[in-house]
């Protein structure tokens, strides 16, 4: 059970391609729609659709997915679309969170507020182009969250299915906005507390990355309390793990395969647990130096590597591996304590792997 399978969980029985092809579908017709409203529109179709289908890993859909067949559900295109929608709430949150981190990039193409903003400069409007590229960049992430309704909505589940989801898709929306929140409030507050820090990363991530859409997929099946139960002890470690392995990755990762550049999670001031560790072990010299430095803008390459010496020689990132390495243990463990679809179990099984492992 300890093992990858050759091929990876979000492709098995055409996952990816048909959430995918939900997505394409959904938002060809909402391209149509919002032309019929006014032309000016069509960039804001166009964006959106090269947000969303033009990467992403889409391992929330996966996890729910997985959850609602491991709990006994049969598959069909209804659940596959609903599922989808989890898509659109992770576009919503990237979009804003890119924003408030000003960040330049994602996923190697620029940033939503970069690319309005730049739309701004080309056809030489008037006012502040980086102004309406920023208020683009909210519409647009608030427009994928009510789309994210919408689909939901729109999939043809039953009523009575739709009925059990909704309060854990609710649910999930709010616990990734306060933690958002929270995300931001730590970092002008300068609270650098593993404690803080774990609690950040639980809800801005790992709550809607895995718990959440495997309880959606619960609900969807109709599953029983054990399951969930189940369900949860293996999704919030999980969730925890997969964060730390992207704070991992935005201090210590390629931007060939990151899309984002170097270090840009110490420009942004980030106050992860990989941080906060740093923080906690390093001597006086190295945490003046790791706090002076952190959220500075002009970090150059040379002062990215000095702050990754901290972080090194603070022993935080062999603590960090070794903690992702203990919460991936906890989650596979939970899921030896419940009966489950065996081919479900080994996707999960897989998706633990994938998710705790990548280097994008």
């Amino acid at each position: 059970m300890t093992h990858a399978a050759p091929v990876s969980p979000v492709d098995r029985n055409g996952l990816r391609e048909r959430v995918d092809k939900a997505l394409t579908e959904f938002l060809a017709g909402q391209r149509v729609r919002l032309a019929t409203v006014d032309d000016a529109l069509v960039p804001v179709a166009e964006a959106i659709e090269a947000f969303v289908l033009g990467g992403g890993k889409r391992l929330r859909p996966a996890f729910a997915y997985w959850g609602f067949r491991g709990a006994g559900g049969v598959d069909s295109d209804q659940v596959l679309t609903a599922l989808a929608a989890l898509e659109f709430v992770q576009a919503s949150a990237l979009i804003h969170d890119d924003l408030m981190d000003r960040s330049d990039t994602r996923r190697g193409e620029p940033a939503v507020h970069r690319r309005f903003a730049t739309r701004h400069r080309e056809s030489g409007w008037g006012g502040d182009p980086d102004g309406f590229g920023d208020a683009a960049a909210i519409l647009l992430g608030d427009l994928c969250l009510v789309w994210s309704d919408e689909l939901l909505h729109s999939a043809g589940l039953d009523l009575w299915a739709l009925a059990r989801a909704r309060p854990v898709f609710d649910e999930m929306r709010t616990e990734v906005t306060v933690g958002q929140y929270l995300d931001v409030l730590t970092q002008v507050t300068g609270d650098t507390s593993v404690e803080r820090a774990s609690k950040v990363a639980r809800y801005k991530s790992a709550k809607y990355t895995v718990e959440r859409p495997m309880l959606l997929g619960a609900a969807l099946a109709d599953a029983p309390e054990d399951v969930r139960t189940a369900y949860s002890a293996y999704g919030l470690p999980l969730g925890e793990a997969f964060q730390l392995r992207d704070d991992v990755l935005g201090v210590f990762g390629d931007p060939a395969l990151t899309g984002k550049p170097a270090g840009d999670d110490l420009r942004e001031g980030k106050r992860t647990y990989l941080v906060a560790a740093a923080v906690e072990a390093t001597d006086d010299a190295g945490r003046e130096l790791l706090l002076g430095r952190l959220g500075d803008q002009e970090l150059d390459e040379q002062g990215v590597a000095q702050l990754r010496e901290v972080i090194l020689g603070s022993g935080a990132l062999a603590r960090t591996e070794q903690r992702i390495a203990t919460l991936t243990d906890a989650a596979l463990t939970a899921l030896t304590a419940v009966d489950l679809d065996t081919e479900a179990r080994q996707a999960l099984v897989d998706l633990a792997i994938a998710a705790t492992r990548r280097a994008d």
